[in-house]
């Protein structure tokens, strides 16, 4: 029993955790404050970490959700050198949330 749970603690340790960033944004986000918030999810998939990429819509900016997938789609595509997408941009609540998964290091 012993020797069963030290190798149990062995494989948990081994074990790679997985790190999920995330980065906010709003429907109407400036092109300055875009490109700095892209600089560092460009940051967080090259440490390997996951990105979690979300439109949050307050108040009655929930109307605007076509610039608000648009955003995402975008930030996609010019992270496809970094990351693949993991999950296309889907509205749960007032978040539209997308995921990005690092590609691997050679």
């Amino acid at each position: 029993m012993y020797e069963q749970k030290k190798r149990e603690k062995a494989l948990k340790a081994k074990a790679t955790k997985v790190v999920v960033k995330e980065i906010r944004f709003g429907p109407q986000t400036d092109d300055h404050d875009y490109e700095f918030k892209k600089k560092h999810a460009v940051k967080f998939l090259q440490d390997g970490a996951k990105l979690k990429a979300y439109v949050f819509f307050k108040g009655r900016s929930i109307v605007f959700k076509e610039q608000g997938q648009i955003l995402l789609l975008k930030l996609a595509q010019e992270l496809e050198d970094y990351g693949k997408v993991e999950q296309m941009p889907k509205l749960e609540g007032k978040r539209m949330t997308m995921f990005i998964a690092p590609k691997k290091v050679k």
